[in-house]
């Protein structure tokens, strides 16, 4: 049976509108940054990069159902790789140093003392809680520090309290395999974009809830994955939402499958490069 959104997804429509305004600005800014980039410029690129981390956030909780037909032609992963010994080695050191770096963010509060902050926090019911560092998200872009990643995630446990569960990495949409493999080994973990999302015009977020032969319209469950399609719809066509992301669920288990994979993996029919 096909899943509708979680509940409260119409209500961070605006976020992502607001945000989809910045992508054009992010997808170039390290290219065309000069050495001597004012303060000003570092506020703007600040911003931009904030925004697309709320984006990514939002398509990641939105992907992370099970997915149907229609899901799986906005997911992208990176190719499966048959894994060496240096992959399994790299990828145990990675969690080992993440789990010892965000075992302090048991406690959501010591996570925002940190420049941690909760995406999209009236939605109560989310599968996923990001909370992102959106200067750690700009710095992710330049350099790979295993210790400092973008997003620290959480899931509501049966007492009511959100439980840390792990990590979220990012990168840039221009990022090769290669500067993937390089951060996280791609025989262990597939990275995954979010892509060919039509969204609402800019002030008609209701939209959202509009349905066409019993499908939405827009968004992750829209059967429309076109440019053409999104047009004809009078909607907005987004061929990436956020960039590269992979989880690292290093407090949910031990084994390499647990930690380093995720819900999006079984997106069986989704895009490969």
């Amino acid at each position: 049976m096909k899943k509708a959104l979680p509940a409260g997804f119409a209500g961070v429509s605006l976020p992502i509108l607001a945000a989809t305004a910045w992508f054009p600005i992010v997808a170039g800014a390290q290219a065309r940054q000069p050495a001597h980039a004012s303060h000003a410029d570092d506020s703007t690129r600040m911003a931009a990069v904030a925004a697309v981390a709320a984006v990514a956030a939002v398509a990641d909780e939105a992907m992370s159902m099970p997915a149907d037909n229609n899901m799986t032609k906005h997911m992208k992963l990176t190719p499966p790789r048959t894994a060496t010994h240096a992959d399994t080695v790299r990828a145990t050191e990675l969690a080992v140093e993440l789990r010892q770096a965000i075992a302090k963010y048991q406690d959501t509060a010591a996570a925002v003392a940190d420049g941690y902050h909760m995406f999209a926090p009236k939605v109560k019911n989310q599968r996923v809680y990001h909370f992102t560092n959106y200067g750690r998200a700009f710095m992710a872009a330049f350099r790979f520090d295993p210790a400092k990643p973008t997003s620290i995630l959480y899931k509501r446990g049966d007492d009511g309290r959100l439980h840390l569960v792990g990590a979220m990495y990012t990168m840039p949409k221009r990022a090769s395999l290669d500067r993937l493999n390089e951060r996280v080994p791609l025989g262990i973990a597939r990275w995954h974009e979010h892509v060919d999302w039509c969204l609402p015009p800019k002030g008609q977020e209701a939209r959202f809830a509009e349905r066409r032969d019993g499908q939405p319209v827009f968004g992750p469950e829209s059967p429309i994955a076109t440019k053409a399609e999104c047009d004809a719809a009078g909607g907005r066509f987004f061929s990436n939402l956020g960039g590269w992301m992979v989880h690292a669920n290093v407090f949910e288990g031990d084994d390499l499958a647990t930690i380093w994979g995720d819900d999006h993996h079984d997106t069986g029919h989704a895009h490969h490069m």
